[in-house]
Parts: C-alpha cells; sequence; structure tokens
C-alpha cells in the first residue's frame, strides 16, 4: 500500500479539504528562521508578546493571550464565562460542541445547549428565549457563543446589525458573548467591516492563524487584561505552556502583515468553483468566502462517491455527511489548481 504521507504531499494533488493544510511561505520561513525568542512560560518571548499585543489593538481589547490551537482558545474563552455545571448556549452546527470533542464538559463541566442549526441566518430573539435565569434547581446560562464565519454553515458571514442585536441580548440578559472567530478575518475582508467593530460586541474572541491566513499553529484569545491573566492560568492547566514559541508566534506576525487581505482571492476561486457545479443541480449555498458546501440531496452520487471519484483524479474534498460535501480555497491553491478542480468536479458530477 502507497504510504498515505507520502500521497499527499504529491503535488500533483489538489487538497481543497480545508485551509488548515498550507505550508509556511518562503517569507514566513524567514520570519520564524529570524525570531527573537525567550521562554513564554515566564512570559519572556518578545515575539509572543508583540503578537498578543498586535493582536489585541486590532479588536480593540486590551490583552490577548498565544494558544496552540482554535479549541484550546474557544474552551479557555467558555471557562472564563461559565462556571462548572452552568450553560453554554450555541446552535448545533457550533464548533465548539461539534468538532472540540466534547471539551466544555469535560474541562469545564459546561452544560450546553442548542439553538437549531441555521448557520450565519441567526435570530437573536430566538436565543433571547432561550436564555434561563438563575432559579429554582435551573440551569442557569452564564454565556452565548457564535461563529464568524460559520464553519459548518457554509463560511457565512453574521451581518454585523444581528451581532450587535446579539450583544443587546446578552446586556438585557446578564450573560457573555464569545465569538468563535476563527475566520473572523474572511468575514472582515467579505463585508468590510472594521476588526475592532466587530472586537468591541463581545467579551472575548477566539482568533485563528491557521485558518486561511497560513500560519502553521496557533490562535488567540481576545479580551481584558483581567480576563486574559485568568486564560494564562487556564492555558497552563490545559497543557497549553509553551516556552521559546516566538517561532511560531513570528509565523502568525508574518501572516497578518501579508495574508488578510489576500483573502479575497480565495473568496474568488470559491466563488468560481460554486459556479462551476452549479449545473449539475448540486446546492452550493450562496458562497460569501472561501467554503463551498455542496448538497447533494438531489444528486445521484452521494457525498463519499463523489469525493472518491475526485480523489482518483487527484482531488481532496471533504466528506460532513451522507450528502454533504465541501471544498474549501486557500493561500496554497492557484488559479490553475481551480480550473482543474472545476473539471474534475464536472466530469464526476456528470457521471
Amino acid at each position: 500500500m502507497a504510504d498515505a504521507r507520502s500521497e499527499l504531499a504529491s503535488p500533483e494533488l489538489i487538497d481543497l479539504r480545508t485551509d488548515t493544510v498550507t505550508r509556511p511561505t518562503p517569507g514566513m520561513r524567514e520570519a520564524m528562521a529570524a525570531a527573537e525568542v525567550g521562554d513564554d512560560v515566564y512570559g519572556e518571548d518578545p515575539t509572543v508578546t508583540a503578537l498578543e499585543a498586535e493582536v489585541a489593538a486590532l479588536f480593540g481589547h486590551e490583552a490577548a493571550l498565544f494558544a496552540p490551537s482554535g479549541s484550546m482558545a474557544n474552551q479557555i474563552a467558555l471557562q472564563l464565562h461559565v462556571p462548572p455545571g452552568d450553560e453554554l448556549l450555541c446552535d448545533a452546527d457550533a464548533h465548539v460542541v461539534t468538532y472540540e470533542v466534547g471539551a466544555a464538559a469535560a474541562y469545564g463541566g459546561i452544560s450546553s445547549r442548542t439553538w437549531p442549526a441555521v448557520g450565519a441566518e441567526l435570530d437573536p430573539d430566538v436565543v433571547a428565549g432561550m436564555i434561563r435565569p438563575d432559579g429554582y434547581f435551573a440551569v442557569p446560562t452564564r454565556a452565548i457563543a457564535v461563529e464568524q464565519t460559520h464553519n459548518r454553515g457554509g463560511g457565512g458571514v453574521i451581518p454585523l446589525p444581528t451581532l450587535r442585536r446579539m450583544r443587546e441580548v446578552a446586556d438585557e440578559h446578564g450573560v457573555a458573548l464569545h465569538c468563535d472567530g476563527a475566520r473572523i478575518w474572511h468575514a472582515h475582508i467579505a463585508d468590510g467591516v472594521p476588526l475592532a467593530e466587530y472586537g468591541v460586541l463581545f467579551d472575548t474572541l477566539s482568533v485563528c492563524l491557521s485558518k486561511g491566513l497560513g500560519a502553521p499553529v496557533g490562535s488567540l484569545v481576545v479580551g481584558s487584561a483581567e480576563k486574559i491573566a485568568r486564560a494564562r492560568f487556564l492555558r497552563k492547566r490545559m497543557g497549553g505552556g509553551m516556552r521559546q514559541v516566538g517561532i511560531l508566534a513570528a509565523a502568525g506576525r508574518y501572516a497578518l502583515a501579508h495574508h488578510v487581505e489576500r483573502l479575497a482571492d480565495d473568496h474568488v476561486k470559491a466563488a468560481r468553483l460554486a459556479e462551476a457545479v452549479a449545473p449539475h443541480g448540486v446546492l452550493a449555498s450562496v458562497v460569501r468566502t472561501n467554503i463551498v458546501p455542496l448538497d447533494l440531496t438531489k444528486h445521484p452520487l452521494d457525498a463519499h462517491a463523489l469525493a472518491t471519484a475526485a480523489r482518483a483524479e487527484g482531488l481532496l474534498i471533504s466528506v460532513l455527511g451522507p450528502r454533504t460535501a465541501r471544498l474549501v480555497t486557500h493561500l496554497d491553491v492557484t488559479d490553475a489548481q481551480i480550473d482543474r478542480a472545476a473539471t474534475i468536479l464536472n466530469t464526476a458530477l456528470r457521471a
């Protein structure tokens, strides 16, 4: 059997499974090699400190904390708001309850309750009606989490007026509002909303450097100085204390300087892919960012069959369900590869 690692490293393969499969660019590698470092557990890594200050300022908050993964950043933020046994509200497809292997319950003792999955089309009044106050044996709601952009919602962008209304709902009920902003950079580019305008709406955010921006590792928790001081303790408890991590922080700083504005290119490529599959009755939801969800409900091929046929021709796509597949554009995909991917998909869907 061929070594799967060798296959995935093949230059002929077009990998549209996700935007975390990118490799550092030459400029990013140079920045990493030249990074000034220190022991970050002691707070002595100057490159990490600079990254944290930069990201906090971008979102208009006092402080930020570098973490090794988006899941850890999310779970740290949730523990800042929700004591063990109390409740988090989020949608049924939210990353924090779908792709983080039960961490909210396992690490934070957090009880979660969800509203029906609607992607970015959430209704703040529905959420408001779900909030439980302190009361006789009820589980009180302490925080609401939203996702910008929405992964399983096809990279959908929650409109700014909706987020402002969510902030009002949180304030009216005395609960915290957290943003899983793994791809908030995409929302910023798609809608032109300044990052600080997003930031002011949330008590905490998690923002990712390896989804879309091309850094090899890392996310940050963003919030008040008081919350981030507590977050540093929680990160250590969860095994996230790191030493000379400025090498990775330098990649993140390079990504912020060079890879945010270019996300518009990924959005254009995603729209081209969506247009390519449309004639075959495959519903590609309105594509606003870099994710193209494929609804195969009315197509003879199921998602696994499409993925198998595509892989045989050198194209990797994600299977999210029996009739749902996904394409994600990113830094390492060229225009020529997009054209080739469209051809492969068209051929498979005509079969």
